[in-house]
């Protein structure tokens, strides 16, 4: 048995995010694992690092799937690329130790989330960011940061009610950059809770403008109270950048 890892780019707008749906045939999971098995004749799953939301984007995701097919990975690569759809990309293609787990030996992800702050909206930008016109503070911004790095309870910045598993995570980096408008925030970590990132950015926007102080972390950390943080922002600002391994 074949253990094959793939590392994937996509356009999250026309798909109900990565993880496969009983009733959808609109997922990344599932238009990757349709042609896996008409390539191997085989019955493929494949595993994601994890799962990424509605409309969200990667450039470096990590999947695996397990076959028994003898085709070269240079054929197997050609072969996905060909009949994948064209917003769909196997950026790598490697065979790896039978016990490779894409999701379980991950050690750390990179996500990128895009912010267009202008007065007009930008056109081009439209599908891969976030428009937010309001004026931004952004040396408070990276006070905020700072605050958040680190090892903490993030269960206040994700849309879990509740867990049985534990929601402590830690954040080694967070970045903001700004160029013509555009904010791109980095985030480095271990691992991310549902919708994380998208209630962080949320969160240091609203410090940024002002509608938030930035004691706001130290109360969502100490209530762990989901509304005191700032909003989710939309998923098409939101980008996969890269998940690491040992």
């Amino acid at each position: 048995m074949r253990n094959i890892k793939l590392t994937l780019e996509y356009d999250g707008r026309r798909y109900q995010g990565w993880q496969k749906l009983g009733d959808s045939d609109k997922t990344i999971q599932e238009k990757i694992e349709s042609i896996l098995e008409k390539m191997t004749e085989e019955k493929i799953e494949i595993i994601g690092s994890g799962r990424t939301d509605a409309g969200a984007h990667a450039r470096g995701q990590v999947a695996n799937f397990k076959t028994e097919s003898a085709m070269s990975l240079s054929d197997m690569h050609g072969y996905l690329n060909r009949y994948l759809p064209k917003d769909v990309a196997v950026k790598e293609i490697a065979e790896v130790p039978e016990r490779f787990h894409s999701r379980y030996n991950a050690k750390s992800k990179q996500y990128s989330y895009y912010v267009w702050n202008d007065k007009v909206r930008s056109v081009f930008n439209h599908h891969h960011s976030y428009y937010h016109p309001m004026k931004l503070d952004l040396e408070k911004m990276q006070e905020a940061c700072e605050k958040l790095v680190g090892t903490h309870d993030f269960l206040g910045f994700s849309s879990l009610r509740k867990s049985k598993k534990s929601t402590v995570r830690t954040i080694d980096s967070i970045a903001i950059e700004e160029e013509n408008g555009m904010l791109k925030f980095t985030f480095v970590g271990e691992g991310f809770l549902y919708n994380m990132v998208r209630i962080l950015v949320g969160t240091l926007l609203e410090i940024g403008d002002g509608t938030l102080d930035i004691s706001v972390i130290d109360e969502v950390f100490d209530t762990k109270v989901r509304k005191t943080a700032g909003i989710t922002v939309p998923a098409q600002g939101l980008f996969l950048d890269e998940v690491t391994y040992d």
